[in-house]
């Protein structure tokens, strides 16, 4: 009840008693890299023999990450701690104070495992992925009802994504940098209530402007959830629960499917006869009733996220500003909320990590951390990403994917509640059959995560050849779409592209990071998802210059990305399938 109350609330270690368990008793996880084979007992003891040697093996060095917890300890001393932070921050050439206390703290979340905090704040991120998808989806189906409305013709009324991508754009970069000037908490709260009020105000826009404009900045709030929520899981995340990040895209796969069942239930029964001319808002209030009912949606998320559950701020933020007293009480409160101990305290954090004595303080000015943030990208940072050729090709390469493919998704899936509905077959497409066929499009495109997540560990297949099947189906079924203006030939084919397109952008996402070393994961992949929105800023204008030449060019633009992807998805030199990430 304390923390519905204050949300915000600071706290200290006597808050939770009974948590804490000495380093020598406590119960260490050793994570082996494998994903394939079962850890014999053989291995289990060489583990906890060299252990209680005093060596440390890579796995458990934190040398790597592992898909595979196997294999227990007890009795890890001061020295052998101390020995393993040395290994972990020297692997990764980050030698600072903070950066020590990180791994300190990595390691005793490590150590209590995942628990209810954890999948409490993974269905709780996952609503922030689904806001994310269910407004790019919900203003694509609202473009023909804007059109007719409005007076903007089909081709122009497709600015109204461009509205949206700028505040995504925009947002994605100030939520990022906020969320380290002014703590996770605020930003995870404050994205989604951002979202949820601009979008009940987009469902009152007075012209297309107005709605254009609403559109923009609830942009600015939907655009920080991918960042700030996915960052913070995994800094709650224990290291060898890492791939969970991966099943977040399953949440967003659920959000094309919200916005599109209603969609299908008030634009067909609430919008302007198709020979209304005018059409007049007293007539066309399904739009209306669709924006209004995600925005509800959106802003009952944050009201969860808000009174039912209390974030704790993440540690590593507060050792940012020199508050390591409340980082060590959160990693207790997360072991109180999921009834276990830790072994973490500030006499540890100062033995392993740095004493107090000889740094005046670990806390970072806004300025430093601005500075830091906007360092990810200069040009010491990205340098080490072309440290020699295979993987310079294989960064080139995967930011010419991000590129391609942020283009040519939305120039298919933004569009294509218009595409459905002008399917140029002689009997124009009802209203009601474009949304249902809408409908189940979005439907067949849930299971797509689930099927790569679950084919990325199968031995032949792995990341590289689950992601270049994917993508090149799209990309086929994309052009088999313009084949025929027949609506149930043109589900099939949109059908099997969301399953597909789905199967690639899990993999997409989940094979970035790993295969980018953490020294530079957050430089690669930041330039991944800008390239990635900057491209999808760019559609609109595509899909109206080349729609009004050719109503199907932009399909076809669409399916020539996607297959431009899948011929660079080839030539990866790299599979990270089973291997250690570094």
């Amino acid at each position: 009840m304390m923390f519905v109350l204050n949300p915000f609330k600071n706290h200290d270690v006597s808050e939770f008693p009974d948590t804490h368990i000495d380093l020598a008793d406590a119960e260490h996880h050793n994570p082996i890299v494998s994903t394939h084979q079962p850890t014999s007992n053989a291995t289990k003891e060489k583990t906890e023999d060299d252990h209680s040697s005093g060596k440390d093996s890579d796995a458990h060095s934190g040398h790597g990450g592992a898909s595979i917890r196997a294999g227990t300890t007890r009795g890890l001393t001061l020295a052998e701690l101390r020995e393993e932070i040395d290994n972990d921050v020297g692997a990764n050439d980050s030698q600072s104070i903070y950066d020590r206390k990180s791994k300190i703290i990595n390691r005793a979340i490590a150590d209590m495992g995942m628990g209810r905090y954890q999948w409490q704040l993974f269905v709780l991120c996952g609503c922030g992925w689904l806001a994310d998808n269910i407004w790019l989806q919900g203003v694509a189906l609202t473009l023909p009802s804007l059109s007719a409305e409005f007076g903007v013709s089909e081709t122009e009324v497709r600015y109204t994504t461009l509205a949206l991508f700028l505040g995504l754009c925009i947002g994605a970069s100030f939520w990022g940098v906020a969320s380290d000037v002014v703590g996770r908490r605020l930003a995870f709260n404050f994205t989604l209530m951002f979202a949820g009020i601009f979008g009940l105000a987009a469902g009152g826009g007075p012209s297309w402007y107005g709605v254009c404009a609403l559109y923009a900045c609830l942009g600015l709030g939907v655009g920080g959830n991918l960042p700030v929520d996915g960052a913070l899981f995994l800094e709650f995340l224990p290291g060898a629960n890492n791939n969970l990040l991966t099943l977040l895209s399953a949440f967003w796969s659920f959000g094309q499917l919200i916005a599109s069942l209603f969609a299908w239930a008030f634009i067909p029964n609430f919008s302007c006869p198709a020979d209304a001319n005018p059409c007049t808002k007293d007539q066309n209030w399904g739009w209306r009733y669709l924006v209004l009912t995600l925005g509800a949606i959106t802003f009952v998320m944050f009201l969860c996220r808000f009174f039912l559950f209390h974030l704790f701020e993440s540690p590593k933020y507060l050792l940012s500003r020199g508050r390591q007293r409340e980082a060590v009480a959160v990693v207790h409160g997360i072991a109180h909320w999921n009834k276990t101990k830790t072994w973490l305290s500030e006499d540890i954090l100062d033995q392993v990590g740095g004493k107090s004595e000889e740094i005046v303080s670990t806390k970072m000015s806004s300025m430093e951390i601005i500075k830091n943030s906007l360092g990810k990208f200069s040009g010491d940072r990205i340098a080490p990403l072309f440290k020699d050729k295979k993987m310079g090709l294989t960064i080139v390469l995967l930011w010419f994917q991000w590129t391609t493919i942020g283009m040519g998704y939305p120039l298919f899936n933004a569009f294509l509640p218009q595409y459905l509905a002008n399917s140029g077959s002689a009997q124009p497409t009802s209203t009601s059959v474009t949304y249902r066929n809408y409908a189940i499009t979005s439907i067949c495109g849930c299971p797509g995560s689930l099927i790569a997540y679950y084919l990325v560990n199968v031995p032949f297949l792995g990341r590289k050849k689950t992601m270049v099947i994917g993508t090149a189906l799209t990309g086929v079924f994309v052009f088999l779409f313009t084949l025929s203006g027949d609506p149930d030939f043109q589900l099939a084919f949109s059908c099997l592209e969301a399953c597909f397109q789905q199967i690639m952008y899990g993999v997409l996402y989940a094979y970035t990071p790993e295969v980018i070393p953490a020294p530079n994961r957050g430089t690669g992949s930041g330039i991944s998802s800008f390239l990635n929105r900057l491209a999808g800023l760019c559609a609109p204008i595509v899909a109206v210059n080349a729609g009004t030449a050719n109503p199907k060019a932009p399909i076809y633009a669409s399916g020539g990305l996607i297959l431009a992807a899948f011929v660079s998805m080839v030539f990866l030199p790299i599979e990270t399938q089973g291997a250690s990430v570094l």
